[in-house]
This record gives C-alpha cells, structure tokens and sequence, in this order.
C-alpha cells in the first residue's frame, strides 16, 4: 500500500489492520470465535498433528475437487493446498466475512476459491464453479450447536455432492455428530487426537 492511498484509507480500517497483524491470525481466528461461538467449534485453531490425521486418509492423486466448510483463517488450507495437484481446486465456505476476506487477501493461489455462504448451498456453489460432485469434503462446524435442522441439511447436501468412493472428513470434540453422520453415511472409519485443544474426535464417512 502507498502512503497516498493509506491516507485515504479510513481510519478504522487502518486501525483493523494494524490490529490483525499485531494478533496474527490466531487473534482472527478467536475474534471470529467470539462473534459467532456457535459456528466455531474451538477458540485456537487445530494443531499441525489433527490437520495430519484428518488428511492422511486422502488419495490426493485421485482429489480434483476439496471443499472444506468452516475454514476460518485457513489452518487447513494451507496443508490441503501444499498436499493437491496442480490441476485440482480447493473451494472454501464460510458464512463470516470476515474468514473470507482474511482468506481472499492472504492466500494467493490461483487453485483457491474462498465463498461467503452456507454449507447447505454446496451442491449450487460447486456446480457454479463447474464441477458436478467433490472428492472429499471436510469441516470442523460444531454439528451439536448449530441451529436446529442446519445440521442435518449440511450432511445431506454433502452426501449427495460427493462422488461415490469420497469421503466427508469431520473433526468434532465430541462424538455426537457420528450419529447424524451415520443417518447418511454407512461406512464410517474413527480416529482421535488427544495432541488439540481440546483433543479431537475424528471421523472419516465414505459414500459407497
């Protein structure tokens, strides 16, 4: 940025700045926390061994299309990125702008797609972006505090986006969501990472 155009730029959008850069993206991530709990399901992002094993069941030679719900400040975005090849594409979803914008500026990679909207759109956003199913969908939403009916209309939208032999990779902090997930998926393989905060159930739901 110029000092031309930094004097024209307002002074609280300055001030929001020099803020983000001050807390890094953890401070974000724990502002987005703090605006909508119920849509974050902790206070710090994953750690580096959860975003390992929630990955580590991907075919990522087979990935042409991911999509992760929830990306916050892109703790998983990253990873996935470094992980897929150079033809596929990575879209992410998330109803706070401000996720989307962090994400949109910090993130320059032409695989990447940021969207400001609901989970239970996914079917409409990845056929807008010219795809007919994704290979694998993952989400950290806490499915136990999300408003009444979101949840289940999130696993059935994803269920039906996802191609035949992907999967729906979830990180919870509970168990609970197993059972909605077993209402659409019949296969699904568990895992946990007691090295998070807080430690992490993991599970892994393949449409057969």
């Amino acid at each position: 940025m110029t000092s031309t155009q930094a004097a024209r730029e307002p002074l609280f959008q300055r001030a929001k700045r020099k803020a983000e850069r001050m807390l890094g993206p953890a401070g974000i991530f724990f502002k987005g926390f703090l605006k909508h709990p119920a849509m974050v399901g902790a206070i710090v992002p994953s750690s580096g061994r959860t975003i390992e094993r929630v990955l580590s069941k991907v075919n990522w030679d087979e990935c042409r299309l991911f999509v992760e719900y929830g990306p916050g400040v892109g703790t998983f975005c990253r990873p996935v990125l470094e992980k897929m090849r150079r033809d596929a594409r990575l879209i992410v979803i998330d109803t706070n702008p401000d996720f989307i914008e962090y994400l949109t500026r910090t993130i320059g990679d032409s695989r990447f797609i940021a969207v400001h909207g609901s989970a239970t759109d996914v079917e409409e956003i990845v056929r807008t972006h010219g795809f007919e199913n994704a290979d694998y969908v993952l989400s950290g939403l806490p499915f136990s505090t999300l408003p009444e009916g979101v949840g289940p209309a999130i696993m059935g939208a994803t269920h039906r986006v996802l191609r035949p032999g992907g999967a729906f990779l979830v990180y919870q902090y509970t168990a609970r969501a197993r059972d909605l997930m077993g209402q659409f998926f019949r296969h699904i393989d568990k895992g946990y990472e007691p090295v998070n905060v807080p430690p992490c159930v993991i599970s892994w739901g393949w449409k057969e």
